[in-house]
């Protein structure tokens, strides 16, 4: 993940990026999972993942990316991450831990994910920061609002780069 250009800083920008770094550890643990065969694993550590991702994708696309919308700025980049955010659900959506393909379809999936992470945090993100104006920040603060992050789930628990860890 980046830390050179100070967007992390930038509270929204900053949460999008863990909420990132928490989905790349969960995505860890569905490879572990599948190292080992255990596919029905796999499967449900996927299906949590899942719920993350979704919420997560609400936040981007109503808030940082509608925002980015308005502005005219970087559609073609937009479409393509949206259009990701699709496919990645369809592939989860589609999974049969009987397929003899099941390993390398979620390999393939996490790898997919772990590019499109990056090309949000070196990209769309750290763009975002330098483009949008109040308004712009205010749809971001908006969508935030309507949408708490997966980070702050769970009585006693927080999210961290290395997982959930009690609060107390």
């Amino acid at each position: 993940m980046c830390e050179h250009c100070g967007c992390k800083g930038v509270e929204p920008i900053g949460e999008l990026m863990a909420e990132h770094s928490a989905l790349a550890h969960e995505a860890h643990h569905v490879r572990g999972a599948v190292a080992v065969g255990d596919h029905a694993g796999a499967m449900a550590l996927l299906h949590g993942m899942v719920d993350h991702l979704v919420r997560h994708v609400s936040r981007e696309e109503d808030g940082i990316f509608r925002a980015m919308r308005a502005s005219g700025e970087f559609l073609e980049e937009l479409d393509a991450l949206e259009g990701e955010h699709r496919d990645l659900e369809s592939v989860i959506a589609g999974l049969d831990i009987a397929d003899p393909a099941f390993a390398s379809t979620v390999s393939r999936l996490l790898d997919d994910l772990d590019q499109h992470i990056e090309r949000e945090d070196l990209g769309i993100f750290p763009v975002s920061v330098v483009t949008l104006g109040a308004s712009g920040w205010a749809v971001v603060d908006g969508a935030h609002e309507r949408t708490p992050s997966f980070l702050v789930d769970g009585p006693g628990h927080a999210w961290t780069e290395s997982g959930a860890v009690p609060t107390h």
